[in-house]
């Protein structure tokens, strides 16, 4: 089985055995790390499309396909597990893509690509040739999506897919709005709800989540906080604050074992912050009670108090899971027993990071 790890793409796999193989998205290419069986420890097989700045990777399970967007060098396709790369950019005017994302519509496998500057291109032919999705980039309102980082321009951050209903696709834009389509991409419809006119911070969508056992229960992450929806989307309850330890939420992901038990990562506080304390007091925190309560979960991780966690994903399979971590140090862990302890598997990797959060994070 093969696992991914990128700050923005696809954070969940599932495989029939542990995975013997993960691919890391770092500010440096793509890092292979590879174990000969489940028991076995990893090996660092070293990089692949060294020099650009990996952003998002997406395993596609039915054809085995691996997808890698980059800051600034496009779309790029693997074929044999991530050993060698291609690139797949014909139709995708924007060479920074943000993420990736797949859906499937009965036998027919649909690839979407999310950009900086924000749009959305779809493929209907795994990669080969891609039509840019204009209701994306023509939302009313857009001329207040914005970045806080130069050069500013916000940017498809996520987009996330009913596993039920492949026509129904939330895509997060950062800094900007909550999208809705619900015929594929064709027409898209703004989701407002959450926002309110004394927020810090404009409709900034990090993560959005549809819970397994129901489509119409959300989750989402952003930079007020992570909020719930019973009603795919229409109204929202901010569930965690920026009081709370996390109080920059990134990452979440749902048990496939229990659905009422989540994993969350993410910061103390933004990311501008970060610039005056050089310290993201990052932090893992698991719930059982469906986000009513939280506990850290964090044993065994390296130095939370100063670097970020950036990326976090699942490896599914019969018995058991893998969560995975990295951090801006380029330190990858992972944990099999959901999340009460962590091991380092890989370490002084280049950092796993999104845009440049990493710098204000650096050793002095």
């Amino acid at each position: 089985m093969i696992a991914c790890l990128s700050p923005n793409g696809q954070n969940l796999n599932k495989g029939d055995a542990p995975p013997t193989r993960l691919l890391v998205a770092t500010l440096r290419g793509i890092t292979l790390l590879e174990r000969a069986n489940p028991t076995a420890p990893w090996i660092d097989r070293g990089r692949t499309l060294d020099g650009h700045h990996c952003s998002s990777l997406m395993v596609e399970p039915r054809r085995g396909g691996i997808f890698a967007g980059m800051h600034s060098g496009g779309l790029y396709y693997s074929a044999d597990g991530g050993e060698t790369w291609a690139p797949r950019m014909d139709g995708i005017t924007i060479k920074h893509v943000f993420c990736v994302a797949y859906a499937y519509h009965g036998d027919k496998i649909v690839l979407y690509a999310g950009t900086e500057p924000a749009s959305m291109f779809r493929s209907d032919d795994y990669g080969l040739t891609w039509v840019e999705q204009p209701g994306v980039k023509e939302t009313k309102g857009r001329d207040k999506w914005s970045f806080p980082s130069p050069p500013h321009h916000a940017h498809t951050k996520t987009m996330t897919i009913d596993p039920r209903d492949p026509n129904v696709i939330y895509a997060g834009v950062e800094q900007g709005d909550l999208l809705k389509t619900t015929d594929g991409g064709a027409n898209w419809r703004v989701i407002d709800d959450y926002s309110k006119p004394t927020d810090w911070t404009y409709r900034d969508i990090h993560l959005v989540v549809v819970h397994p056992e129901n489509s119409a229960e959300l989750y989402m992450t952003t930079g007020m906080g992570l909020y719930h929806s019973l009603d795919a989307g229409e109204t929202w309850k901010l569930e965690v604050d920026n009081s709370f330890y996390i109080g920059y939420p990134d990452h979440l992901i749902v048990s496939p074992h229990d659905g009422n038990t989540m994993f969350m990562a993410g910061a103390g506080a933004n990311p501008g912050e970060w610039q005056k304390s050089h310290r993201a007091e990052s932090a893992i925190a698991k719930t059982t009670d469906r986000a009513k309560t939280w506990t850290k979960a964090g044993k065994g991780l390296l130095e939370m108090e100063r670097v970020a966690v950036e990326a976090m994903s699942m490896a599914s399979y019969p018995g058991g899971f893998t969560l995975f971590a990295g951090t801006t140090d380029g330190d990858v862990f992972a944990s099999t027993d959901e999340a009460e302890s962590w091991t380092q598997i890989a370490g002084k990797l280049a950092p796993v990071t999104k845009g440049n959060h990493y710098r204000a994070l650096q050793r002095a």
